[in-house]
């Protein structure tokens, strides 16, 4: 087990290190002078230029260059934006929690409604309901996320008004941010009607999340499907019909259980594409999150913005992918045998 955590350790280092030079070598392939990328300040005169290229060591070697780039880093140095004139680290924590509260949301529908129906699909094998659910799936993975956003903007926004059109919550309630994540910041605060703000918060999600959610949806409901289909043709499985247990009593004892240990690994890793659709679906419903504030700085050419954020989002994809993955392997002993290679 130690061994397996070790290895687990050293690649996802391996890979933030590589991530870390990428991001460093980006100041240099901007446009402008390189310490004004590594800085995120406007030089205007000599003096500015001459003190932030002692305190960068633009004039030594890149490896000394980077190793400043990094303590600069870990001590909370990220820069400052060119559009806004703050630092870097507070505004990527200032959004970066909406943003992992939008997936979340997305992937907890993802999973209520895949899993469920995706045991229907493979326990209806060849017949007409896994038929529609498969043509479902492949419909709504087919579907562009932007162009559903824009869709449920116009259907349930815009003509049947059910849902607001943006935000995160509405103007009208001022929620004092201690975590970043909206939820709990409501119950962490001293406003008078907290069920109102919850209500207001969910009403504004709702468009969002299942913009999301639907790509995702349709990829559990299939990796379900394979999963149960697969589990159920095993010799242990028809050994238990052949002792005369029915389908359910199969299904329930053994069936389930077996069939979600292969999804769980699958699941962690769309965490990544949730991510990714999230930052999308964030420009179209001006949700604050790291995807709209990415957009934004690109806009602007906020060069140290684009670049800190790209990191922070590649950051925190590695690392939780890898975290999942490891818990996972160290909890299932079959994965545990595995060989290195496998890796």
């Amino acid at each position: 087990m130690s061994n397996v955590f070790v290895r687990y350790f050293n690649l996802m280092l391996i890979t933030l290190v590589i991530l870390s030079l990428f991001s460093f070598f980006l100041a240099y392939l901007f446009p402008g002078h390189p310490i004004e990328n590594l800085t995120g300040v406007r030089l205007a005169d000599i003096s500015q230029l001459e003190n932030s290229e002692f305190k960068y060591r633009s004039g030594e070697s890149m490896l000394v260059q980077y190793w400043h780039y990094m303590s600069a880093l870990f001590e909370g140095n990220w820069g400052k934006s060119f559009n806004s004139g703050l630092p870097l680290y507070d505004e990527i924590t200032n959004v970066l929690p909406a943003s992992i509260e939008l997936s979340s949301y997305a992937l907890f529908l993802s999973v209520l409604v895949g899993i469920p129906l995706g045991f229907l699909a493979a326990m209806k094998h060849h017949k007409f309901t896994d038929y529609s659910l498969l043509s479902v799936s492949v419909l709504g993975y087919s579907i562009p996320v932007f162009w559903l956003a824009l869709l449920v903007i116009l259907i349930f926004s815009l003509q049947l008004g059910w849902f607001p059109l943006s935000g995160r919550i509405s103007l009208f309630y001022e929620i004092p941010k201690v975590t970043g994540f909206i939820m709990l910041d409501i119950f962490l605060s001293e406003i008078e009607d907290k069920q109102a703000a919850v209500n207001n918060v969910i009403r504004h999600s709702i468009l969002p999340t299942l913009s999301i959610a639907l790509v995702t949806t349709t990829l559990i409901i299939r990796i379900t499907r394979r999963s149960v289909i697969e589990t159920m043709n095993t010799e242990f499985i028809q050994a238990a019909f052949a002792r005369g247990l029915s389908t359910r009593q199969v299904l329930f004892r053994h069936g389930i259980r077996n069939a979600l240990m292969p999804i769980f690994p699958l699941l962690a890793m769309q965490f990544t594409t949730l991510l990714t659709n999230a930052m999308i679906v964030e420009t179209i419903f001006s949700w604050p999150g790291i995807g709209n504030w990415l957009i934004q700085a690109i806009y602007h050419q906020d060069y140290p913005a684009i670049r800190a954020g790209m990191l922070a989002v590649s950051a925190l994809v590695v690392i939780f992918t890898m975290s999942i993955d490891l818990t996972i392997r160290l909890m299932d002993p079959k994965r545990r045998r595995l060989k290195r290679a496998a890796i």
